[in-house]
């Protein structure tokens, strides 16, 4: 039986690697290239296809984000009515409106203001409890000027987001300073021999809704 054994010097094996070496670095060049070169292009296919390319709002300078909320897919539709048409029919409303607050044909009114931190639905004679001491002793009569809605029962006007002080004015009274019923809150961990009680007492006023006027004339 005969053996062949192919021997390798190890100067041979440093040819081939170094053979190998260069065509290494080729491929790698070229996928450097190639990247280059689709970097160059995406820019290009996001203009053709800006489905696909997310928008920042930095670059297009728009204060608010393009989502589904602030921007809807679907197409915006031309408004129908024209902007004379427009007008004429919002002048024929405040005429309207003009009309009923002369003649006090409007009944009862109503009103949401914002007061102590709150949103109250108010009309003539309510009485509101309001969780805090306000300023005011008890007797004074005070103005509400934060006005968000003013509505009769045949029109409702609103305020972006208030309405003007020279508009409606609504006026209170104090009716009483007082404090609520004692609350007690206690924490309480068996088998630690842990519990703490308070008491909680919280101030209140009472406010009652003297009037709520309209002005003779909307601007």
């Amino acid at each position: 039986m005969h053996l062949s054994v192919d021997c390798h010097p190890p100067f041979k094996r440093q040819e081939e690697e170094s053979l190998l070496l260069p065509g290494k670095m080729a491929v790698s060049r070229g996928c450097v290239g190639l990247w280059r070169t689709c970097s160059t292009f995406l820019p290009r296919l996001g203009l053709l296809f800006p489905a696909g390319v997310r928008t920042q709002s930095s670059v297009s300078g728009d204060p608010v984000p393009r989502t589904s909320l602030s921007r809807p897919p679907w197409l915006e539709l031309p408004s129908v009515i024209s902007e004379e048409e427009e007008r004429h029919r919002h002048a024929a409303v405040v005429s309207t409106v003009n009309q009923r607050i002369h003649q006090q044909a409007f009944g009862r009114l109503f009103a949401v203001v914002h007061f102590a931190g709150r949103q109250w639905k108010v009309t003539d004679e309510d009485l509101i409890l309001i969780e805090n001491h306000i300023e005011a002793e008890c007797g004074d009569r005070i103005r509400m000027e934060k006005v968000l809605l003013v509505g009769a029962e045949d029109f409702t006007l609103v305020g972006r987001p208030l309405l003007g002080k020279e508009l409606v004015r609504v006026e209170a009274t104090v009716i009483e300073k007082t404090e609520s019923w004692p609350k007690i809150h206690m924490r309480f961990w068996r088998r630690h021999r842990y519990q703490k009680k308070r008491i909680i007492v919280q101030p209140q006023s009472v406010l009652r809704i003297n009037s709520i006027q309209l002005a003779p004339r909307l601007a």
